[in-house]
């Protein structure tokens, strides 16, 4: 609250504010507040988590999503079983950038697929309801 104050009334610069943060000194009051503070939050984070059913349901389908995303993107991976043997940084980052832009090419493409029988269907006489829909919401 006293920092929130002091850079509203001018007493310390929001740019300077960082910089002394950044210092590392866990003796310097300000890191200290902001270390506290940081540790109230988690723990308030993690006792709603704890306590709400519906949140967790929705983290852990969220979490099995971007498994489900990394367990694909390695099945796509391809030459050498997706093993980088070279230790090259840049040749590295190059493969798993296209790993990732193959991985989202192919996403996409299977959305576009899935779009055109959604729309395809109806006209076909086939009634789709929305909860169906979301079953296959990426």
């Amino acid at each position: 609250m006293r920092v929130a104050i002091s850079v509203r009334e001018g007493a310390i610069s929001s740019s300077t504010l960082p910089k002394r943060l950044r210092s590392g000194s866990w003796k310097n009051a300000t890191c200290t507040a902001f270390r506290e503070v940081g540790r109230v939050i988690r723990t308030v984070q993690l006792l709603r988590y704890l306590s709400d059913a519906p949140l967790r349901r929705r983290v852990t389908a969220a979490t099995n999503k971007v498994e489900a995303f990394n367990g694909f993107s390695q099945w796509l991976g391809f030459g050498n079983r997706g093993v980088l043997a070279g230790n090259d940084p840049v040749e590295q980052e190059k493969a798993m950038k296209f790993n990732a832009l193959l991985t989202n090419a192919v996403i996409f493409h299977n959305a576009l697929d899935i779009a055109e029988i959604v729309r395809q269907l109806p006209e076909e006489g086939w009634t789709i309801e929305p909860e169906e829909l979301a079953h296959i919401s990426p």
